[in-house]
């Protein structure tokens, strides 16, 4: 886990757009953004692997290419996928990215977002260790508040949804579970981001 300062977890995006206070675990699953794109979405997900299971360290290897598919019998449905989001908070606080933010991660899939289509032109992708069916952990409440305003700080991001927002009745996540009044904090909004959750 990121050293922290009081109950703050010191991310800053450096020039690279790699997060200081993260762990750095490079992934080939991205691509250039297009050319004049803007950068101004946020996407929050949740994941695990298995399904269910924390801590396995298979997310980390599936984003990286290295997942072994025999390992467990749900992973046969991920043959042939190449996915990376650029963060991953895991339950025990710990950030991890794979894709520079300056990059395009391949994290949204098909996605729709105010009219845009192709999210991944025009976001950052944080997946979050978790799933729809059981509450998410304060700290990693803490460590998405932090590298948020660390993105947002860097960044122009205009709005921050969920993966269910931009791909509905495709994706659920992050879930009834997560509370997005965690995330949506004076702190935050004082940056002049919004959430569609609270049209």
């Amino acid at each position: 886990m990121a050293r922290e300062r009081g109950n703050r977890i010191p991310f800053e995006i450096d020039a690279g757009g790699w997060a200081e206070g993260a762990i750095r675990c490079p992934s080939e699953h991205f691509d250039e953004r297009p050319e004049g794109a803007p950068l101004d979405l946020l996407v929050i997900h949740n994941i695990t692997l298995p399904p269910g299971e924390f801590g396995t360290g298979c997310v980390q290897r599936f984003f990286t290419g290295r997942l072994d598919l025999a390992e467990h019998p749900t992973f046969e449905s991920l043959r042939g996928i190449r996915v990376a989001s650029h963060f991953l908070i895991e339950r025990t606080g710990r950030v991890t990215q794979f894709v520079s933010c300056l990059k395009r991660g391949w994290h949204a899939g098909v996605s729709l977002f105010e009219g845009r289509e192709r999210c991944n032109d025009f976001s950052i992708g944080i997946e979050v260790e978790g799933t729809d069916f059981v509450g998410f952990e304060p700290v990693q409440y803490e460590a998405l508040r932090a590298l948020a305003i660390a993105i947002l700080r860097r960044y122009p991001i205009r709005a921050i949804a969920g993966h269910s927002d931009i791909a509905p009745g495709r994706k659920t996540d992050p879930g009834p579970f997560f509370d997005w009044s965690r995330l949506a904090v004076p702190e935050i909004l004082g940056l002049g981001v919004r959430f569609p959750y609270l049209r």
